[in-house]
């Protein structure tokens, strides 16, 4: 399993990966998704995903819609149009930052010397 301290600077950015490409989903289904696309290796805890669900909220970037499901309310998120534009912008970050934090990683000792 991924630390939780990996987990949580990259939260917001799964969230909207996954909320532009499904369009909405409410927390569970969020974290049921994030667990089988990481072959169970991240496992979101409610305490982890609802503050940044709310903060993607009060940021503008989610909106919610309530449904009645089963007698029991689900609360779906969805990106806002502003938030469409920065899922992409927070997408590509994220991957240029991975692409930046790979070549250090795989950077060889004799190389490092050089420097």
């Amino acid at each position: 399993m991924h630390s939780s301290e990996l987990v949580k600077g990259t939260l917001k950015t799964i969230i909207l990966k996954l909320l532009k490409e499904k369009g909405k989903m409410y927390g569970y289904e969020i974290t049921q998704c994030v667990k089988t696309l990481s072959r169970e290796s991240i496992q979101l805890t409610e305490g982890a995903l609802y503050p940044s669900l709310h903060a993607l909220e009060l940021e503008g970037i989610l909106t919610t819609e309530s449904v009645i499901v089963n007698g029991r309310a689900r609360k779906y998120y969805q990106l806002t149009p502003t938030g469409k534009s920065t899922a992409v912008q927070k997408i590509e970050a994220l991957k240029s930052f991975m692409e930046t934090l790979n070549e250090i990683l795989l950077t060889e000792k004799s190389v490092l010397k050089n420097i």
